[in-house]
C-alpha cells in the first residue's frame, strides 16, 4: 500500500504543478496579445521612417549629422533584451549564442532583463548600464535607453552600437538577432522603404536630420523592446502550454500505474481471503 500512496501523492503533485502552468499559460496569452499588436502596429511606423531616410539620402547625399558618422575604431557598446522570468523556452539562450557569435569578444552591454545580464557578468562583460522596461512597454522607457545610447555614441565612446533582440515571427517562432544602431545606417533601395524623391525639406537636409535621427534612433529601441516583449510572452505561452500538455499525459500514465497496482493489491486480498476460506473448511 506504500506505493500507492507514493501514486497518490505523486498524481496530486503533478495535478498541483498542471493547475499552475495552466494559469500562466492563461496569462502569457492574454498579454500576448496586446505585445503582438504592439510590435505589429510599430512596423508599419518604422517603414515610413526608413522611407524618409532613404528620400534624404538619395536626394541629398551632402546631409550630415553625427550619428551617421563612420569610425574605423573596434569598441561597441550593445544593447542586449532579454527576459527578466524564465519559463519561456530557449528563447534567451538562443539570443545569447547570436550576441556572442555576432557581437565583439570585448564588448560592453546595455542590458535590459535579469537573465542575460547574469550571464554577461559571468562571461566577464562591462555592464554599462542596466534598465527595467514595464508591460506593456511605453515609449518614454525607450527614449530613455536611446538616450544613453546615443550619447555614449556622441562622447566618442564607442564607435559602434548594436541592438541584440528577439524579432517576433509568429506565435511559435521568435527570431534572435543582432542590428546596428548607431552609427545610422540610411537604407539604400530597401524593399520596405517608400521613398519617392518628390519631397522637399525646410529649412534644410541637415536641419531635418537633426530632427528625425534621434527619433528614429528612439523607435528603433522601442521596437525591438516590444517586439522582444511579444516573444517572451509567445515563448511563454507556448512553453506553459507544453508543460501543461505534458503534465496531463503523465497524470494519465500514474493513473493507469496506481490502478494496476489498486487493482493487484484487491486481488490478492481476494486471494487471501479464498485461501483462508479453504483451509476453514
Amino acid at each position: 500500500m506504500a506505493n500507492l500512496r507514493d501514486i497518490r501523492r505523486r498524481i496530486k503533485s503533478v495535478k498541483n504543478t498542471a493547475q499552475i502552468t495552466r494559469a500562466m499559460q492563461l496569462v502569457a496569452a492574454a498579454k500576448m496579445k496586446k505585445a503582438q499588436d504592439q510590435a505589429l502596429a510599430g512596423r508599419e511606423y518604422s517603414k515610413q521612417l526608413n522611407g524618409v531616410l532613404q528620400d534624404i539620402s538619395e536626394g541629398f547625399s551632402d546631409a550630415t549629422h553625427p550619428l551617421l558618422e563612420n569610425r574605423t575604431g573596434s569598441r561597441e557598446l550593445v544593447l542586449i533584451i532579454s527576459t527578466d522570468k524564465g519559463l519561456c523556452g530557449a528563447i534567451n539562450t538562443n539570443l545569447a549564442r547570436v550576441v556572442r557569435a555576432k557581437t565583439a569578444e570585448g564588448a560592453d552591454c546595455v542590458t535590459v532583463g535579469r537573465k542575460l545580464r547574469v550571464m554577461m557578468e559571468k562571461l566577464g562583460r562591462k555592464i554599462v548600464a542596466d534598465f527595467s522596461v514595464k508591460d506593456p512597454v511605453p515609449f518614454a522607457d525607450a527614449r530613455a535607453i536611446a538616450a544613453l545610447l546615443s550619447k555614449q555614441f556622441l562622447a566618442g565612446n564607442y564607435d559602434k552600437v548594436s541592438v541584440a533582440y528577439t524579432r517576433f515571427v509568429n506565435t511559435m517562432t521568435q527570431q534572435p538577432e543582432v542590428i546596428q544602431l548607431l552609427p545610422v545606417v540610411t537604407p539604400q533601395n530597401h524593399a520596405d522603404t517608400t521613398a519617392t524623391n518628390d519631397f522637399l525639406f525646410e529649412p534644410s537636409p541637415d536641419d531635418v536630420l537633426s530632427a528625425i535621427l534621434p527619433l528614429y534612433v528612439n523607435f528603433q529601441v522601442f521596437q525591438a523592446l516590444v517586439e522582444a516583449r511579444a516573444s517572451e510572452h509567445s515563448a511563454r505561452m507556448v512553453a506553459m502550454k507544453s508543460a501543461t500538455d505534458n503534465a496531463k499525459k503523465f497524470i494519465k500514465e500514474l493513473t493507469l500505474e496506481y490502478n494496476k497496482l489498486r487493482q493487484g493489491a484487491i486481488t490478492a486480498e481476494l486471494l487471501e481471503i479464498t485461501t483462508a476460506m479453504k483451509a476453514m473448511e
